[in-house]
């Protein structure tokens, strides 16, 4: 996935020749890459079929990232993830692990609904489905990881440090800019046209 990802980007800013077989040795021979990497073999059991979207926002995913180091203005220490089913775009919302129902239901309101439209159905954990929102963890986790293991924490002008929480809306151009393995197309185009 992140070797696929690596070529796209790639191909968008510099071009050598034979760059697809380096770019396919560096993902393969880079330690740091192979130990982030998760198995995303899948469990077994039953599935529920799930009614398929007609247009995105419809019916999306949501899960919860915790025991992440507090982060941003209000230290927050966990992220709300959630993910269209039809565009399979991400948002991801810093957010705190103690938040109440009534917390989780206006972050919501406030930060996607108020932008996406009302939606018809909302999944959250359940490990009888095709686990879409904890695949979109797993990445986030990832991302996050990379990000933190080369210590690329930074200060701007102003001296404010950027850190995992701060660096959310980038992540989330990063994948929306992405093909997507099982649509062939960016996130961005789904959810835009």
């Amino acid at each position: 996935m992140f070797e696929d990802r690596t070529r796209e980007k790639v191909t968008t800013c510099i071009w050598w020749p034979m760059w697809h077989k380096d770019v396919a040795e560096y993902c393969k021979t880079c330690d740091r890459f192979q130990m982030e990497n998760k198995s995303t073999g899948k469990r077994l059991g039953n599935m529920i079929k799930i009614q398929e979207p007609s247009r995105p926002w419809e019916i999306f995913h949501m899960d919860w990232v915790t025991g992440l180091p507090p982060g941003g203005d209000r230290s927050y220490n966990a992220c709300l993830v959630i993910v269209d089913r039809f565009s399979k775009t991400p948002i991801f919302l810093p957010c705190h692990k103690d938040d109440t129902a009534m917390d989780t239901a206006l972050l919501i309101w406030n930060r996607v609904v108020s932008w996406t439209g009302i939606f018809t159905n909302i999944i959250t954990y359940h490990p009888q489905t095709d686990g879409l929102a904890e695949r979109m963890i797993q990445t986030l986790e990832d991302m996050v990881r990379r990000f933190c293991a080369y210590g690329l924490e930074f200060k701007d002008c102003d001296g404010f440090t950027h850190d995992w929480c701060t660096l959310l809306p980038a992540l989330e151009s990063a994948y929306k800019t992405s093909i997507h393995a099982s649509t062939n197309q960016t996130p961005a185009i789904l959810e835009k046209g």
